[in-house]
């Protein structure tokens, strides 16, 4: 038997590699995300500070309602002196999404009461595609957490910045109110690219038609009630069609 060379001897034995830390994990996660809330975070910060309103709305806003496309109907809704029971309404219609999503957010492996409280509160369309993939499977409720952390910091930062610096851009940006419809019309297609379910996009589209020419001042919430009820109306269709066929 041949004794190990010195040179053997002398070699520390592998180390293995620390896995990164949730934190720098939730870093990476995000990363992709923070390249799209960030700029947008700007563009509503601009549209904060051009309807006439101080620039620490934006990071109100931001940092306490959180909800996307609510933030951005929020912007004229408060500038117009909305009654609050409209605001309400819309808010509702416009988040009622998030009541599907509760259904499949991976929210149990969050242990902590404090953690679970505001990973509810972060649960943004966003957060949600990232988390419920493939890869999502194995995440940790801490990863989870960080990942909405830092996604809400992309937002709050961007649209700070972008309420400060707003002053100097152009009084009339043509566009920039449509931001937030370009984001959302780029997932859908995205989503249709995966699924490929031809009625729901055609649903929308009729129910948007509808709204505009039956309700024209009340479009959105005309629209969005109307495709609400849509989809609960084919998710029961197809229920008792399944039932009928077992």
């Amino acid at each position: 038997m041949n004794a190990p060379s010195a040179a053997a001897i002398d070699r520390p034995s592998a180390v293995p590699s620390r896995p990164p830390s949730d934190f720098r994990s939730a870093l990476t996660d995000s990363s992709s995300v923070g390249l799209a809330l960030f700029p947008l975070g700007i563009a509503f910060g601009v549209l904060v500070v051009h309807a006439g309103l101080d620039w620490w709305w934006a990071s109100a806003i931001t940092a306490f309602v959180y909800a996307g496309s609510l933030e951005f109907l929020l912007v004229g809704l408060i500038a117009a002196a909305t009654p609050l029971a409209q605001v309400a309404l819309t808010a509702f219609l416009v988040n009622f999404r998030h009541v599907f999503y509760a259904l499949s957010f991976p929210l149990h492996r969050v242990k902590s009461r404090a953690g679970k409280a505001y990973s509810t509160y972060t649960m943004t369309d966003e957060a949600y595609a990232l988390t419920t993939g493939e890869s999502a499977q194995s995440w940790s409720g801490r990863r989870i957490v960080w990942l909405q952390a830092l996604c809400q910091v992309y937002w709050v930062a961007g649209a700070t910045l972008g309420a400060l610096f707003g002053a100097l851009a152009p009084a009339e940006l043509a566009g920039l109110d449509f931001a937030l419809t370009a984001l959302f019309v780029v997932l859908a297609v995205d989503a249709y690219l995966v699924k490929r379910d031809v009625p729901t996009p055609v649903l929308a589209l009729v129910c948007a038609l509808a709204a505009r020419f039956v309700l024209p001042g009340q479009m959105l919430l005309a629209a969005l009630g109307l495709f609400t009820a849509g989809l609960l109306a084919r998710r029961a269709f197809a229920s008792q069609r399944e039932a009928a066929r077992a």
